[in-house]
């Protein structure tokens, strides 16, 4: 099978590492040019639970790909999500009548964007637990385990979604095939929904957010909101438990840990993928008629941030 990976920061080097070191054809395409002149030259370096690795593999810009005439029968993304619909038209000779979309991003709403591009039996909708972090170009910190859950999007899809699985299993990734993932990325978007937007803009970690006294209110007042636009996508959260989910993270492992909304935002002054949290739950909202005024609000404020940070 031969796997484009779409985005190849943190995430996207993971994947790509781990899937290149299980004997995989695997190709990467990148729009940092920084990153992809730094990976033709040295390949991905990385840290790998504590083992400095290096693996090249051909990288390509998306401007780059129609000329380079690449196919794959597999595209995994790891895009931010704003970059979705203008990347996809740059790479559009990369997706064939036999290629399969495999969407792993955070937030809710993507398929709305790529059934512009790929068919709706040839997706695939997915989440992962593993992290990753990019410490310069081409360079990446890849520690801890994780998994990935995903499940095609259509009925027909489901016998290539299975062979997924296969291959990540091989790389090491963990998969398992879901029979319900869009209630799972509705549980990890409201992980998101709190946590991220909470410490990019109050400039905190989780487990500074965990100790303040507003922070269950905070947390149970936005998953609400979240349950009540899921109910009409056909999803029923259980909030309670979502709500346990989030609150356990303020003394886990993970509780000094700044998430990827505010290491963009905050630390790098880039961008946020808001409106595919915060700001899809509003839009739905809107769309049903349900008030949605904590989303709406957290979606405007990270905005506001944007612009007053310069972000790009």
């Amino acid at each position: 099978m031969k796997i484009t990976v779409l985005g190849v920061g943190g995430m996207g080097s993971r994947f790509a590492l781990m899937l290149h070191q299980a004997g995989n054809d695997v190709t990467l395409v990148d729009g940092w040019q920084a990153n992809v002149d730094a990976i033709r030259q040295n390949g991905i370096q990385a840290n790998f639970n504590g083992k400095q690795v290096a693996a090249k593999m051909p990288i390509y810009t998306p401007a780059e790909v129609a000329q380079a005439g690449l196919q794959a029968d597999l595209i995994v993304v790891f895009l931010k999500s704003n970059q979705l619909t203008a990347t996809f038209s740059q790479v559009r000779a990369l997706i064939g009548k036999d290629t399969y979309v495999l969407c792993l991003l955070n937030g809710i709403g993507h398929e709305d964007v790529l059934e512009e591009f790929v068919a709706k039996d040839h997706l695939i909708l997915g989440i992962t637990m593993w992290t990753a972090g990019m410490t310069g170009p081409g360079q990446v910190e890849l520690l801890g385990d994780g998994e990935v859950e995903l499940q095609n999007f259509e009925p027909a899809g489901k016998d290539f979604a299975q062979q997924v699985v296969d291959i990540f299993q091989g790389a090491g990734l963990n998969p398992h095939y879901s029979e319900n993932v869009k209630y799972s990325i509705w549980r990890k978007a409201c992980v998101n929904g709190t946590l991220n937007c909470l410490c990019a803009l109050l400039d905190c970690n989780i487990g500074e957010l965990g100790k303040t006294a507003e922070a269950p209110a905070l947390l149970h007042t936005i998953i609400a909101e979240f349950a009540a636009v899921a109910v009409k996508e056909g999803i029923k959260l259980d909030t309670e438990e979502v709500y346990q989910h989030v609150a356990a993270t303020f003394t886990a492992d993970i509780a000094d840990h700044y998430p990827s909304m505010h290491q963009d935002l905050v630390q790098h002054h880039r961008r946020t993928e808001i409106g595919f949290i915060n700001g899809a739950v509003a839009r739905k909202g809107q769309k049903y008629g349900i008030a949605t005024p904590y989303c709406t609000l957290l979606t405007q404020m990270v905005h506001v941030k944007e612009q007053l940070l310069g972000a790009k």
